[in-house]
């Protein structure tokens, strides 16, 4: 019998830990990545504790406003899995560690949540192929963004930066990217969360009319709030890591007030792909979209950089990003295979049974209820 610790067993508790401390240290280039460089003088103890109070806020509105649900609905479709946590779950975090380490970033969510998916049965048919293509139309549309928005202000607003880089910013400018950032952190952390909290137990409801309702422990909540909180003390402390390198190669990003900008874009584009439907997607693949649309505008604009060394910049992240996609369905289908001799039918699971009711993206497919028989849900926003 696993050992459970806190009433959570030990390999979901292994889990836990590993993805709460390298999904944000690998994702930490997307939302706290600008806000470290250049925030770079002011004591790691206050950035901390400025995002960890984001932390906790968005802990309780998804408690009460999502009745206890802090994935936010992003693992309506994706159950826990009825023999519980295995090691091969436990892997792709322990991967994700090691690739921060060397400064890789990667889709986490693709890392972590695809072996789930492929090795969920009929419960998660056709999630990853949801997850893929929502994925890339929000590339397009981050790509789209940031290219149309950088075209506009880049010849004045960028030249302005660089031309003014050294000399004295108004405090004006540290109000609104401190605002920016904690608005880009809490949609971040409303997308992502699930990568984290799917390796910890929940009760999974089905309703009458077919919507499902997950519900985390108040104290398993509680408990994952303050792991959380501790774990970003590391990488606050370390600056990012790595990592954090990414964001110093890009164009006046340690500069609040594109910095600013950054964040504001980003935040908007998560806070409409949160709103359009509940399938997890990838973060990063949105935030490497936005970077190349504004990389290349402002290359074409202002003139600050070569355009070869765009390009290249822009190509060098879309291979990372294939590299790392390619790694996580490699690990999904060779792990539980080697584990268990079962290769999983990944057509079936990226594109769903030809028996299967086709519907919109956001209706959940059968999911089993962890705990007891099926009740009516509580209702989620």
């Amino acid at each position: 019998m696993d050992m459970v610790i806190l009433g959570v067993p030990l390999l979901a508790l292994v889990g836990f830990l590993f993805a709460s401390y390298a999904i944000v240290a690998n994702d930490v280039i997307q939302t706290l990545g600008t806000f470290l460089s250049s925030n770079a003088k002011r004591p790691w103890l206050l950035l901390w504790a400025f995002a960890s109070s984001i932390i906790v806020a968005v802990m309780i509105y998804g408690w009460f406003a999502y009745d206890g649900d802090i994935a936010f609905g992003r693992l309506n479709r994706i159950p826990y899995p009825e023999l519980g946590i295995q090691w091969w779950h436990v892997l792709p975090p322990l991967v994700l560690l090691v690739l921060t380490r060397f400064g890789i970033p990667v889709s986490t969510t693709f890392l972590v949540l695809t072996i789930f998916t492929l090795s969920g049965g009929s419960a998660t048919e056709g999630v990853l192929g949801d997850m893929l293509m929502k994925s890339f139309f929000g590339y397009l549309v981050a790509f789209a963004a940031g290219a149309v928005v950088f075209l506009v202000i880049a010849r004045l607003f960028e030249r302005w930066v660089a031309r003014t880089r050294g000399q004295p910013i108004s405090p004006v400018w540290f109000i609104a990217q401190w605002c920016s950032t904690a608005f880009l952190w809490s949609q971040w952390l409303m997308q992502d969360l699930a990568n984290i909290f799917i390796f910890l137990p929940r009760e999974t409801v089905i309703a009458a009319d077919g919507s499902v309702q997950v519900t985390f422990s108040l104290g398993l909540v509680v408990f994952a709030t303050l792991l959380m909180v501790a774990l970003h003390g590391i990488i606050f402390a370390t600056r990012g890591g790595e990592i954090q390198k990414i964001v110093l190669t890009k164009t006046n990003t340690v500069d609040p007030r594109s910095a600013t900008f950054v964040d504001l874009i980003y935040a908007f584009i998560l806070l409409f792909f949160k709103e359009l439907n509940d399938v997890p997607m990838s973060t990063t693949w949105v935030f490497l979209g936005l970077l190349a649309g504004r990389e290349i505008a402002i290359t074409y604009v202002a003139s600050l950089r070569s355009k070869g060394e765009a390009m290249f910049d822009v190509a060098t992240d879309i291979g990372r990003a294939g590299i790392g996609l390619a790694v996580s369905v490699a690990m999904a289908v060779a792990l539980p295979f080697v584990a268990t001799g079962s290769m999983p039918d990944i057509r079936q699971q990226i594109f769903g049974s030809a028996e299967a009711q086709t519907g919109p993206a956001d209706t959940p497919a059968p999911v089993s209820a962890e705990t007891g028989p099926a009740i009516p849900a509580r209702g989620a926003p």
